[in-house]
């Protein structure tokens, strides 16, 4: 049993055990609503309690001087949103109406939260009675204001989070990425302090969190990113937007929620870190209507899939030296539809792709097909090389459906899952790396370029019914490059091209 895992939970298993009582018959986006507006709802009036104490003590009369707040990094809550106020209307009719109130009264002192925080709570679907059980379950919680307090909260609300994305199937993949692969992402692009970092496609802003957490435990400053983001979902937009204010993170995600192709929120942004999950496979994206678009260098993506489109994008918001870890369908790897092989050669000639991850299945709780991380950079270190590993092994089963990847120093003393993946990176930009049969590869553009090329050559060919171009020296090469790499060779199959080391 691994000692350090993305699935060891207990406070906030109590809170979603406790929390359940609500579901009733109510949809899982409103339910979600509930228990994600609640969370908040405390951790702010815990974090204003603790600083108004302060101001009190310092006896200045500062207290409710909004600055002294916002100084430190706090959203100022107004009389009657603050949770003493709650926890008192608790077990009356009234509950309801008392928390939308308390909604209204912070969003109406907090312009960054307009129009973001729920306020179905006097809905008549929800039973008062369990609602004010609730409220005492959090009125109970130790909340002191600490940054321990303040983990426990957003550990919390991320837990919720990955309940609310397990039982909502695929439309919770829109919103949640698995802690495993957002880990793993920061873990290998190891974002820096005064960096900027976006994601165009954000969802409930995990990637922004766990770059936070990686900056703090490398450097001690917690606040030191500048996050940029944008999200299209309206629902998901504000989830994001609660879990930075939760976080103490400030963010620019627009004034509203938008589709990032036909509305760039940060066209001039270039950034030193991109992380994201974009939706897989996504068709009908308006290609159309973006056909002479500047982000287009490589090529124009297809109608049909928006994959080329998302590395596109985040390339071209790339600043000198910056860094994308994204997540992809394997289809990405290998397709030649309309153009996105043709794309990909160009991509891997700019010497843009710095490695590739093949990940296991079940690390997703909606998505069942295989995926890979791509890990593109501006400025490579290992010049005209690419990095494959194969992780399709690693992790171990949370459950029956769920599969978790392990980190840190594990009781036999190896490196955790996500550990060795990042070290597996480091060893190969300062050129240390042993290439391990079955798990890592080094290829350089020079085969994956032929390989491509191959290909879209046989696909060019099948569609046109001519004569094939050069196919014996094409075949020649192949086999050459087969021998010479016969224990570290990619599959070339349609499903796993460049990807699956033998």
């Amino acid at each position: 049993m691994p000692v350090k895992n993305n699935a060891n939970i207990g406070f906030e298993k109590q809170i979603w055990d406790a929390a359940c009582v609500l579901w009733g018959h109510i949809p899982a986006a409103e339910y979600r609503k509930v228990i994600i507006g609640l969370i908040f709802l405390r951790y702010i009036s815990s974090a204003f309690e603790k600083r108004y104490a302060e101001l009190v003590s310092d006896g200045d009369g500062f207290e409710n001087d909004r600055d002294a707040y916002e100084e430190k990094n706090i959203f100022f809550v107004p009389e009657k949103a603050r949770w003493d106020i709650i926890a008192t209307a608790a077990h009356t009719p009234e509950i309801g109406i008392v928390i939308d109130t308390a909604m209204r009264e912070i969003e109406a002192e907090n312009k960054s939260l307009k129009n973001v925080l729920p306020q179905n709570y006097a809905s008549p679907d929800l039973d008062k009675r369990v609602l004010g059980d609730v409220v005492d379950l959090f009125t109970n919680m130790d909340m002191d204001g600490t940054e321990e307090s303040k983990d426990l909260l957003g550990r919390t609300y991320e837990y919720c989070i990955a309940q609310f994305a397990a039982y909502e199937g695929k439309k919770g993949g829109e919103f949640y990425t698995p802690a495993s692969i957002v880990k793993t992402i920061v873990e290998i692009l190891k974002p820096f302090s005064n960096c900027r970092i976006y994601d165009p496609c954000c969802g409930s802003g995990g990637m922004f969190v766990q770059s936070v957490r990686f900056i703090n435990e490398h450097t001690g400053n917690r606040y030191g990113i500048s996050v940029y983001g944008q999200e299209s979902n309206a629902d998901t937009w504000k989830m994001a937007k609660m879990n930075m204010a939760i976080r103490g993170i400030e963010v620019d995600f627009g004034s509203h929620q938008a589709d990032t192709f036909f509305n760039d929120l940060h066209k001039t942004l270039k950034s030193d870190f991109i992380m994201a999950n974009p939706p897989f496979n996504l068709s009908n994206w308006g290609q159309e209507k973006l056909k002479d678009d500047v982000r287009w260098k490589y090529g124009v993506p297809p109608a049909g899939n928006a994959n080329y489109a998302w590395i596109q994008h985040m390339i071209h918001h790339l600043g000198p030296n910056g860094k994308i870890g994204l997540v992809l369908a394997n289809g990405a790897l290998s397709s030649q539809t309309s153009g996105e092989g043709e794309i990909r050669k160009n991509i891997i000639q700019a010497d843009l792709v710095e490695g590739i991850v093949a990940l296991p299945t079940q690390l997703f709780y909606s998505v069942t097909i295989p995926v890979t991380l791509w890990f593109i950079t501006k400025n490579k270190k290992r010049k005209g090389e690419t990095l494959f590993i194969d992780a399709r092994k690693m992790g171990y089963m949370v459950d029956r459906k769920h599969r978790d990847f392990t980190e840190g120093i594990q009781e036999d003393g190896s490196l955790g899952d996500i550990d060795l993946l990042a070290k597996a990176f480091e060893d190969f930009q300062n050129g240390e790396l042993e290439e391990k049969k079955g798990f890592s590869a080094i290829a350089t553009i020079e085969d994956i370029i032929e390989e491509i090329v191959g290909d879209i050559n046989d696909e060019y060919d099948d569609e046109h019914d001519i004569p094939k171009l050069d196919k014996k020296y094409l075949n020649e090469k192949r086999l050459k490059y087969l021998k010479y790499h016969r224990d570290y060779v990619f599959d070339s199959s349609k499903e796993y091209n460049y990807l699956v080391i033998k």
